[in-house]
């Protein structure tokens, strides 16, 4: 934008903050991010004179653009009176240090675990935009402007700071006249449902919907009845493979990338699930069903991450309970190399022999995780492993359609590697799983509206829910307004 733009852009927000300040009288849900794709997460929910934002997530995906969009926000941060946190993956958390730097200073209320977790995963952000923009500015072309970061250690330490913990199932008062309960949602540690009362007015924001018998955590809890249910749909019109069928498929990745002496290279979200592959790992190790192969966790945020899971274990459901009583290298401490220091993990690019090595991030977009693919995805004999969810427009994406070439920090590469998607590693509920969550509030929600899907994707989640029974059910766009 030029100046005169930004000066516009900047006097509309005005004008529609005054018009929402002066005559709300109903909360009004305005939908910004997260609509119709799956990445930045944020939506904004005014009541009277008050306004919130449910989540405040980074967008994802082609670095100019997505460096683009994650510097402006389509509302005044100073505007906003609070913050309610879902949960701790980058795409609900990551530009919350952002709109501080922009002029929000309102607290940021999510459960103990989020808090936890906020603090490792904003601090390896900041790392990470620091090594990427020294990596890039040395590599930029004669007469190129330097790219800078979005935000320092300094601006996490003050979003930290921000920070307030609200436990499960614990009704709160989180400004006058709005009333916040954080309900387990299953889909990561410490995430959460959000259901906010708003007088006689209500809404549940799923947030990340988790899966029911994902290893160490719990299942959802009942999706809290509302006039309003703001509903993922990442998966929508998918089923996801039952957990033995996918422990077992690892195996044979596994097996079969040794017997040829490649790299088994798994981009991971260092959060969640990289310690739900690494049980999966520790299960086949413990049953002789695979070699043992060195493996490497090659992501500082995944030591912090996984410590933080030790730390809390009310979190995990009975069997992962258990097995850490029996087991206490839950997280194969026994058998798992972690490298924290950059230089170890350019030495695993030069390790001779099969191996394991489990980087962020788990869309391919930033990382270590990059430079071992550009070493290894024109090697035939290794595998990638994709264990989640690829957003539209990542490099992730790319190598899950197999595009015969692909363009790694500034190289196109050709890929030669076997690549091996396992949705069933994935924590968020699957079609049947959001329409069987959704199905005991038939006869009481008013609307549902799906967010973070695909245009394909919510719409055939839509389809699904109308067919169950549902009366109101839509996919808004960017931008799109309701009454709650």
């Amino acid at each position: 934008m030029q100046a005169n733009q930004y000066r516009d852009f900047g006097f509309l927000c005005y004008i529609d903050y005054m018009a929402r300040k002066r005559f709300t009288n109903v909360p009004i849900l305005t939908f910004h991010g997260a609509a119709r794709c799956v990445t930045g997460s944020m939506h904004r929910l005014d009541y009277t004179s008050l306004s919130l934002l449910l989540d405040c997530g980074f967008v994802q995906g082609p670095r100019a653009e997505s460096y683009r969009r994650n510097s402006t926000f389509p509302i005044r941060p100073k505007d906003i009176d609070a913050v309610l946190l879902s949960h701790a993956h980058i795409d609900h958390c990551g530009n919350l240090p952002n709109l501080l730097k922009q002029g929000f200073n309102g607290p940021i209320y999510c459960t103990p675990a989020t808090r936890a977790l906020t603090a490792v995963m904003l601090g390896d952000a900041a790392k990470i935009q620091a090594e990427d923009c020294e990596y890039l500015n040395a590599h930029r072309a004669s007469g190129e402007p330097e790219i800078e970061p979005l935000y320092g250690e300094g601006g996490v330490y003050r979003t930290l700071l921000k920070l307030r913990a609200i436990p499960y199932d614990t009704p709160t008062e989180v400004l006058p006249g709005v009333v916040v309960t954080f309900v387990d949602a299953g889909h990561l540690l410490g995430s959460a449902m959000i259901h906010v009362r708003m007088g006689e007015h209500s809404l549940t924001y799923t947030g990340d919907l988790g899966r029911p018998g994902i290893p160490i955590l719990r299942s959802p809890a009942p999706v809290p009845a509302a006039d309003v249910v703001v509903c993922e749909s990442t998966y929508g019109g998918k089923t996801h493979p039952p957990i033995d069928e996918t422990a077992e498929l690892l195996g044979d990745v596994v097996r079969r990338t040794a017997s040829r002496g490649g790299k088994l290279i798994i981009p991971a979200f260092s959060v969640g699930r990289t310690q739900t592959v690494l049980y999966f790992l520790h299960q086949l190790l413990e049953s002789r069903r695979i070699p043992r192969l060195p493996i490497f966790v090659d992501s500082p945020m995944s030591i912090r991450a996984t410590e933080v899971f030790r730390a809390h274990p009310e979190c995990f459901d009975r069997p992962a309970l258990e097995l850490m009583r029996r087991h206490p290298d839950l997280f194969g401490d026994s058998h798992v190399q972690y490298t924290e220091k950059q230089h170890e993990s350019v030495a695993l690019n030069r390790f001779a022999g099969p191996c394991i090595i489990i980087s962020a991030s788990g869309m391919c977009e930033a990382g270590r995780v990059v430079h071992h693919l550009r070493h290894n995805i024109e090697d035939e004999r290794a595998t990638i492993l994709l264990a989640g969810f690829q957003a539209e427009g990542t490099l992730g994406r790319r190598i899950v359609e197999r595009r015969p070439t692909v363009r790694i920090l500034g190289r196109e590469c050709r890929l030669r590697a076997e690549v091996i998607s396992l949705p069933g590693l994935s924590s968020h509920a699957d079609h049947p799983g959001i329409v069987s969550a959704l199905l005991p509030l038939r006869e009481s929600v008013k609307k549902v509206r799906l967010v973070h899907g695909e245009p394909e994707r919510a719409e055939t989640m839509a389809s699904g829910l109308k067919e169950a029974g549902f009366a109101d059910v839509d996919v808004p766009e960017p931008g799109d307004t309701m009454i709650v």
